[in-house]
């Protein structure tokens, strides 16, 4: 599983109380790009645009498990670019981001946005069982 982790500027320092943080997790990528496809049939695509640009920091979980359409690559990409060096991203994938680009519909586009991402990230490779069986209730037998 590969995560990672685009860095945000830090804001200079003072003493105020800091304001509180608005983070947004996704269920998971499928969800994400549905969301931003829907906004498209009620007109709304540039507001949750706009939403999802503004937010502290962005989960995406499970992050090209399936190949992206045309229109999910375009939004990636839109989404990348809003976000690049003003706030935090955090993906998360079971492939590296070399492989996102094969599943991406448009590789220009995809190319740019993976760069983006990983031109200001900090990656962690977890490699070994999966904490899902780690955490399954043992079988006791009786």
């Amino acid at each position: 599983m590969t995560a990672a982790a685009g860095t945000a500027r830090a804001p200079p320092r003072s003493t105020a109380p800091a304001p509180r943080k608005h983070h947004e997790r996704t269920p998971d990528d499928p969800v994400l790009l549905l969301r931003l496809k829907a906004a498209r049939l009620d007109n709304s695509t540039e507001a949750e645009h706009r939403r999802l640009a503004a937010v502290n920091l962005l989960i995406i979980d499970d992050f090209a498990l399936q190949p992206l359409d045309e229109t999910a690559t375009t939004d990636f990409y839109e989404l990348t670019v809003a976000r690049h060096r003003n706030n935090a991203t955090v993906v998360t994938s079971n492939r590296t981001p070399d492989e996102w680009l094969g599943l991406m519909h448009d590789q220009l586009l995809a190319q740019s946005a993976v760069d983006r991402l990983t031109s200001t990230c900090h990656e962690l490779v977890i490699e070994g069982d999966s904490y899902r069986k780690r955490q399954r209730p043992s079988r006791h037998s009786a």
